[in-house]
Parts: structure tokens; sequence; C-alpha cells
């Protein structure tokens, strides 16, 4: 199943709407949508190793735009959307005293967030409920996740070949691998 799965994957990136779903997933990804660009962005580069800053630079511009509509409803909306998206990820009763300690931190906490597997919706949502300055909140995520995704585009187009057989190689540990990192982003929410 990992093996359709990962074949599947690598075949999207051959789709003519491959940059599409990409660019969905990864706006989508900041601000409610609980899987990470990567899942589709690594296995589009390793197919395409020519593409790999086009399809990079696609990723960061829709997780920019992405982390603007998650600012949008921790601002705007919090109350109705924001509140339940960051109550289901546990974080409800840390809220009043984490907003004060946020903006003190505001830079590194967006930077942090946008370059490890932290969840960046909780980080974008934050940032407007707390009123963390637009200026600064979107320079940080264009800093935070041009170094996520171009860092990943670079490795790959240098080693990609390599790297694909590995993955290939090893595809159920490096799965194991990413759900553990995935689930450790979220069991790091709990601890902030």
């Amino acid at each position: 199943m990992l093996q359709r799965l990962y074949d599947w994957t690598l075949s999207l990136a051959e789709h003519p709407r491959a940059l599409w779903a990409l660019a969905i997933v990864a706006f989508v990804e900041s601000s409610f949508f609980p899987i990470p660009p990567d899942i589709i962005m690594i296995p589009m580069i390793i197919a395409r190793p020519n593409r790999a800053f086009v399809i990079a630079g696609i990723a960061l511009v829709a997780s920019v735009l992405g982390g603007l509509l998650g600012y949008a409803i921790g601002a705007f909306a919090y109350e109705a959307i924001g509140e339940p998206i960051l109550s289901a990820l546990g974080k409800t009763d840390a809220m009043a005293e984490f907003s004060g300690r946020f903006n003190d931190m505001g830079f590194w906490a967006v930077l942090t967030a946008g370059v490890t597997p932290f969840p960046y919706k909780v980080i974008t949502i934050m940032s407007g409920w707390t009123g963390m300055p637009l200026g600064v909140f979107i320079a940080t995520s264009i800093l935070a996740r041009g170094l996520r995704f171009f860092l990943v585009a670079a490795l790959l187009w240098k080693f990609g070949a390599p790297v694909r057989r590995f993955i290939e190689k090893r595809l159920g540990l490096m799965f194991t691998l990413f759900v553990v990192l995935l689930l450790a982003g979220f069991g790091a929410i709990r601890f902030l």
C-alpha cells in the first residue's frame, strides 16, 4: 500500500495540475489543514529535479498566502474559527498566558514554526489573535518557509538520485520517520 501511494505521488509530479495541487495543499496547511506540503513537494522534486526551485517557490508563495489566512482567522474570527481549531489541538487553556509571551518572541516563534515540523498553522492563527505586527509576520514567514522549502529543494536537486534510491529502499522507514516527526510537532504544541 505504501509503495502504491509513493508511486502515485511521484506520478503526480508529471500531472499537468501538479503544481496547483501543491499550491492548494501548501495554502491550506498554513491555516487549518494538518498535512504538510512536503508530502507532495518532495516526490515532485525527486521526479523532476530540474524544477526543484520552481516547486519550492510555489510552495513558499502558497504557504505564506495561507499563513495570511491563518493570521486573518486569528485576528478577525478567533472565537468562531480560530479557537475551535486551536482547541482541537489542545491549546485553549494556555491561550491567555501564551499570548503575552508570544508577542515578546513573535519573530522567533514564526521562524521556528515555519522551518520545523511544528504545525505552522498554530503560529499563523496565534499571530493574528495576539496582534503581531503584520509586516513582521509576513517577513518572518517568507524567511522561515523559504528556508524550509528551498533547503529541501536544494538538497534534492543536488542529491536527487541517491536520495530517491534511499527513500525507495527504505520507504517504510521513511514513512515511519515522517509520522514520528509529524506527531512530535503536534506533541510540541501541548508543551507551549
